[in-house]
């Protein structure tokens, strides 16, 4: 979890504490407070706004209420007590919600556009056909909420909690998802064109005939994912995370190809139909020492820039996996491997599993210049589809030659292979 994602959990357990000590501040429900409260709200929003404004600290207790009959937009109700309040129907353009408790509240068919509800508690509310437009949702809690056909187009969800939510035929075009938590979410038939996913967890997420295209879904985690039938046209999808928390981690750079990717590691069957797919799989094998994992960062990012797919996997995290044939799986998915030998721990391993077992895939090693191979590394060297290491002096100088140097070498040696492996088939049949 980055610096990011952790300020914006802090400060939903911030927010949603203070709704949560407002709404026990009153042990039991005292109706005639609630009464004199309702009868003041109807006033009209500019006396109830008056009154809150002289009287900060009155805690609002409305949980149940219905308000109908009037114009609620700009109405100040922050920190409210609306816990399964009838507010449906009813426009609260503008208002100020920010860490109401509207748990259980009727929001059918209300107009929140430009409301604040940063940090509100709207968890099991019901915004079915909801309009939602440009308000601020930031930290808000609408895990199992309803959200059918509603609108949330432009509003700010930054580190909200989604989990569970029924979001189908809903529109979010222009939302902000960062760092939000939709785990298990149903997302069906949705708009979510232009959308910034940056971050979220869309951990066994369902979605299905939703338009992505234009969004950002760049480090999002998405191991238990669903996807069917997307538009993905234009989508950035970076650094996917197709791996559960307590595992480690493999990234890949297209949502649908990402769920065959672990279907691979976890169903040995369909790996006879790895030749198909693997023309721009690049495995790359290295440590994840903060010196080292710049490096692999780095290459990451060119193989991509050269439209490959490249597949990173940590293997200093802890599994209870055996790493070595998880290795194996995502060889055999690579048109060839990059394994930087610098400071090597984990892949002597990894290689002994690796090349002597495929001979049909090329294996280029990198190394920093002042290092040099680790002991039985030459003995690789007898098997003919491991190339020489290719030395560099520093990050610069292995990005500007890594497709002169490092690509080119590992595709023409994949070709030789394949055209000696026809020859042979053609002698073989003659």
């Amino acid at each position: 979890m980055n610096g990011k994602r952790e300020i914006i959990t802090m400060t939903t357990r911030k927010r949603l504490k203070k709704v949560k000590v407002a709404s026990l501040k009153w042990k039991e429900y005292d109706a005639e407070v609630s009464k004199r409260l309702l009868s003041r709200l109807k006033q009209g929003v500019t006396v109830w706004n008056k009154w809150r404004r002289k009287n900060p600290a009155a805690y609002i207790d409305l949980r149940g209420a219905t308000l109908a009959g009037m114009d609620f937009s700009g109405v100040n109700l922050s920190e409210a007590n609306l816990h399964s309040a009838d507010l449906s129907g009813q426009n609260f353009d503008r208002a100020n919600l920010s860490a109401a408790d509207l748990y259980g509240a009727n929001l059918q068919r209300t107009h929140l556009n430009g409301a604040d509800l940063s940090g509100a508690y709207l968890s099991e509310a019901d915004l079915n056909i909801a309009t939602v437009n440009k308000a601020d949702l930031t930290c808000a809690d609408l895990s199992w909420a309803g959200m059918l056909l509603a609108s949330f187009d432009g509003s700010n969800l930054t580190g909200a909690s989604l989990e569970a939510a029924y979001m189908s035929d809903a529109s979010f075009e222009g939302a902000n998802f960062t760092a939000a938590n939709l785990h298990s979410a149903i997302i069906q038939e949705a708009n979510l064109s232009k959308v910034d996913l940056s971050e979220a967890n869309l951990t066994g997420v369902s979605l299905v005939d939703t338009d992505l295209s234009g969004a950002k879904l760049n480090g999002c985690r998405i191991y238990g994912i669903s996807a069917w039938n997307l538009n993905l046209e234009g989508t950035e999808q970076t650094s996917l995370v197709i791996t559960p928390e307590s595992e480690p981690i493999i990234t890949v750079d297209n949502l649908e190809v990402a769920q065959f990717v672990y279907l691979l590691l976890n169903n040995p069957k369909i790996r006879d139909v790895i030749d198909t797919i693997a023309k721009k799989a690049v495995l790359i094998l290295g440590r994840f020492t903060p010196e080292r994992k710049a490096i692999l960062d780095a290459l990451r990012e060119e193989l991509r820039r050269l439209d490959y797919l490249p597949i990173l996997f940590d293997f200093d995290k802890p599994s209870s996996r055996n790493l070595t044939e998880t290795v194996s799986t995502l060889a055999h998915l690579a048109r060839f491997v990059i394994a930087d030998i610098t400071d090597a721990k984990s892949i002597p391993q990894e290689l002994q599993r690796i090349i002597p077992y495929l001979p049909s895939l090329p294996v280029q090693p990198i190394i920093l210049d002042s290092q040099y191979e680790y002991a039985m590394f030459r003995d690789f060297l007898d098997y003919q589809w491991v190339l020489k290491p290719y030395r560099y002096r520093n990050r610069e100088e292995l990005l500007a030659s890594l497709e002169a140097n490092v690509i080119t070498p590992a595709i023409v040696k994949a070709q030789q292979i394949e055209e000696r492996r026809k020859a042979i088939e053609k002698q073989l049949a003659g």
